[in-house]
């Protein structure tokens, strides 16, 4: 693994003190194992990357795109962030910014099946 630079873990601690609201709703259904028991840390500096939200155990990063992400230059930078993480073995779910808000049972139902999982 890439070792993580102070800068990026500063940065990471200043996106914990500063997220957007999906962020925040999302970190509110999944924090304290609340989430089938899973363990998620937000905010988690990781190489070059900061990742919006990882659970180790389950290798799963969960990243919320906010409408910068529908541009071109910031869709390339993903594909690439994408590929460094999957080829460390994790693997990457994208969630919009709006439909986070819109419809979060639908992002946790997405996030179990993904898993493998069962309802608690």
């Amino acid at each position: 693994m890439t070792k993580t630079s102070k800068d990026v873990v500063t940065f990471a601690r200043h996106l914990r003190v500063s997220s957007n609201p999906a962020e925040k709703y999302l970190w509110s259904k999944i924090r304290r194992k609340q989430f089938l028991g899973l363990r998620f840390r937000r905010q988690v500096p990781f190489g070059p990357y900061v990742l919006d939200f990882l659970c180790i155990e389950k290798k799963l990063v969960i990243e919320i795109d906010g409408d910068s992400h529908y541009e071109q230059v910031v869709q390339d930078k993903d594909r690439e962030r994408d590929v460094y993480l999957k080829q460390r073995g994790l693997t990457v779910l994208h969630f919009g910014h709006k439909q986070t808000l819109q419809n979060i049972i639908e992002i946790l139902e997405r996030i179990r099946i993904v898993l493998g999982l069962e309802h608690e």
